[in-house]
């Protein structure tokens, strides 16, 4: 500092009143006790501030920092909330802290989410305020079912923080408590798909062989469906026939979750092969292209045994005489539900001692189809009906000794064969997916055609 400035700071030091003069020494040899004294947390402070001092971080120490427990859950929870696509399983659904008190609650029969929460401690405001959670699933509480469980979490102050419940193995509904609020979310898993295989041979009959391929109920069902309008499942099988499948298994994270659509089949019945195909429209085709679908199916009731098959003449059980029997005799349980063969109007729905409970429908191309004998009738004359509609249920009523339905069908006025006459294709497939599906259908005849190789490789 310059020497002329000293002075000058010094003789207007001089200057200053007794009191001043005072005032500045004092605060100046405080100042300087700062200086040369510092305190002991002020250094500290100051050398834990330094780069340095991460070098002094033990590894493999746990820290811990002071966090709110509250707070951490509710900013966990409304992140996943707010961005659902992030969850893929129930455990990211879960937004919550490992120190959250968990109970799981099994559904009982007369249960309630009331009663489930009521029973796990929790009192009628807080099931009144998580069945009212905001968003649009949270309904799907109220249609618990015996045997689901449900996924309860509260913290340490024993409030609901989050309700985890199952919809499926691909869907969960989580209500988690969000800002003050209770908020409910729907959660869909990523579900896997694979190829898979079946091949069976007709032993016994169709079930059976489905069965011991591994097919599940409802394949065995939709494959019966699928060739519906080619063969009478009643009447048409025999010993030996083969049938050779390719469908979807389905998985969520590893874990199989059950069988999916059937992609492709074939079915060799008496000699002859069928195959089917299914495109991106969900309804299956020849490899050629044309509708599986017919305008009229082949039997028009899920069959128990047939006790009569289509011939010329037969010998009535009631009338005790030889007599022309144009029809088939489907025996079934009294109840069986029986659905109309192919589209059309209802022409009759009435009784008479010979037909009993009858139903005759007028379909299209002069065809008509009779069902005779139901237990009960659920058409009216004038009716207009679809394929599959239920039409009646199988009954004795009539001249029957026994329940059965009684299936005619007529062309132009006259009796045939319904197992063997022909009938009229649905549309083929649209002509500007023609390519794609041709494609597709090479494919699949390759996946048949290997699949049955590996099997008989195996065979042998």
């Amino acid at each position: 500092m310059n020497p002329n400035h000293l002075k000058t700071i010094k003789k207007l030091y001089l200057e200053l009143p007794k009191q001043h003069k005072m005032v500045i020494s004092s605060m100046s040899f405080f100042l300087l006790l700062l200086v040369l004294f510092p305190a002991e947390n002020a250094s500290a402070s100051r050398q834990n501030n330094q780069p340095n001092a991460l070098k002094e971080l033990e590894v493999g120490k746990r820290y811990s920092l002071d966090l709110s427990f509250e707070d951490t859950i509710l900013d966990s929870a409304a992140q996943n909330i707010s961005n659902p696509n992030k969850i893929n399983n129930s455990k990211d659904i879960t937004p919550l802290h490992t120190e959250l008190q968990w109970q799981t609650a099994k559904v009982r029969k007369g249960d309630s989410l009331a009663k489930i929460l009521h029973r796990l401690g929790f009192n009628a405001r807080t099931t009144y305020e998580v069945s009212s959670a905001k968003g649009k699933k949270t309904a799907l509480l109220k249609k618990i079912m015996v045997g689901d469980k449900l996924r309860i979490g509260s913290n340490k102050q024993g409030k609901l923080v989050s309700l985890i419940y199952p919809l499926s193995p691909i869907k969960t509904l989580a209500v988690n408590y969000v800002h003050n609020n209770y908020q409910s979310t729907v959660t869909t898993k990523t579900v896997e798909t694979r190829t898979a295989y079946a091949q069976g041979k007709i032993t016994s009959n169709f079930w059976n062989a489905g069965v011991v391929a591994g097919m599940d109920d409802n394949q065995i069902i939709n494959l019966a469906n699928m060739f519906g309008w080619d063969i009478d499942f009643a009447l048409d099988l025999r010993k030996d026939d083969t049938f050779n499948v390719v469908y979807e298994d389905r998985y969520v994270e590893g874990e199989f979750i059950g069988h999916g659509k059937i992609l492709a089949a074939e079915f060799i019945n008496q000699g002859e092969a069928f195959q089917a195909i299914r495109f991106s429209d969900g309804n299956y085709y020849t490899p050629a292209g044309k509708s599986m679908r017919k305008a009229f199916l082949r039997a028009p009731v899920n069959f128990k045994y047939i006790s009569s098959s289509f011939k010329n003449k037969r010998f009535h059980p009631v009338q005790k005489r030889w007599k022309a029997h144009k029809g088939i005799d489907y025996a079934a349980q009294v109840g069986t539900p029986v659905v109309a063969a192919g589209n059309g109007r209802v022409i009759k729905s009435t009784y008479n001692k010979y037909n009993g409970n009858y139903v005759f429908i007028q379909h299209g191309n002069g065809i008509m189809t009779k069902y005779l004998h139901f237990s009960k009738r659920k058409v009216k004359k004038g009716q207009r009906v679809k394929q599959g509609q239920l039409i009646g249920y199988v009954g004795m009523t009539g001249l029957a000794t026994g329940p059965h339905l009684h299936y005619a069908f007529l062309v132009n006025g006259v009796y045939r064969n319904p197992r063997t006459v022909k009938l009229p294709d649905a549309k083929p497939i649209v002509k500007k997916y023609r390519s794609q599906f041709k494609l597709l259908a090479k494919q699949r005849l390759q996946e048949l055609t290997g699949s049955k190789r590996t099997l008989l490789a195996m065979q042998n």
